[in-house]
């Protein structure tokens, strides 16, 4: 019997969640164009880089992001199974909205803006194909979401409504209250789900 084990059974009986998401690593053959375009969107800084791997961090975490140089890689299609997108979160509305300006004068602009619901969220394409959402939570806290999933808001409109970011500025800047802006209307009449998609 391995007591250790025994003791570390009975020190933590119930199996622990890990505390956080720590890093997410791309295979591309797109080396320098993706460690561009992270560094833009992210304001992410090298943590280490040789001709292989590169990676990247923005925060207190060592490194968020990988990429691994793999030259001749042929592109994924949307037809298979794998990730469907990577989320960032801003803390406040006004810095969701000044990386989406700051991203736009670089001319990297988002092909979805939505608001769901519970967040906003505006949807980007890395060089290589892959999604990536930056998002800011409408709620500040899990009462709030689960009230609106109480609400029956999800059962009618599971997706979404797309906004247009540029609209969503303006009425920042004129001092329309942040709870106005994001608050998320209704279908339009004969208008389904479905339809707010944008891939």
């Amino acid at each position: 019997m391995n007591v250790q084990t025994s003791s570390l059974r009975a020190a933590v009986p119930v199996k622990p969640a890990p505390s956080k998401l720590s890093h997410v690593v791309l295979n591309t053959a797109r080396f320098e164009e993706m460690k561009a375009f992270y560094a833009t969107v992210l304001c992410a800084k090298p943590a280490y880089e040789n001709e292989m791997i590169h990676f990247m961090t923005y925060d207190d975490e060592h490194h968020r992001l990988g990429l691994i140089n793999k030259p001749g890689l042929a592109d994924t299609d949307s037809g298979r199974a794998g990730l469907e997108h990577i989320a960032f979160t801003y803390p406040t509305l006004e810095l969701l909205l000044a990386a989406y300006v700051h991203n736009k004068d670089q001319g990297i602009v988002p092909f979805w803006p939505i608001i769901h619901g519970p967040t906003v969220s505006l949807y980007y394409h890395d060089p290589d194909g892959n999604k990536i959402e930056f998002q800011y939570d409408v709620f500040p806290d899990q009462a709030g979401v689960d009230a609106f999933m109480d609400s029956g808001a999800y059962d009618e409109n599971f997706i979404g409504i797309i906004f247009d970011p540029d609209k969503m500025v303006e009425d920042l800047e004129a001092g329309k209250p942040v709870e106005d802006i994001v608050r998320r209307p209704r279908l339009p009449e004969g208008v389904s789900p479905w339809d707010m998609i944008r891939d």
